[in-house]
């Protein structure tokens, strides 16, 4: 498996946080070089370590926020 490559290039929001310190986040982050996405997942301390997440495009994030916003 080739390794995988990413960059935290803004951290927007840090969602909850568990007993053990690991974070769910929205972050903006660059994988492999490509073009940075919106990403929501579990975080390590430190962030040696990731769970599994949702990564979300321009438009799914403006989609996500419309169908938010109409649930009020």
């Amino acid at each position: 498996m080739a390794e995988l490559k990413y960059e935290i290039v803004e951290t927007i929001a840090v969602l909850s946080e568990s007993p053990k310190g690991w974070t769910k986040e929205l972050n903006l982050i660059s994988w492999n070089g490509r073009e940075a996405k919106y990403d929501i997942r579990d975080w390590a301390p430190n962030k040696e370590k990731m769970g599994k997440g949702v990564t979300l495009t321009e438009e799914d994030i403006t989609s996500l926020k419309a169908a938010l916003a109409e649930r009020k």
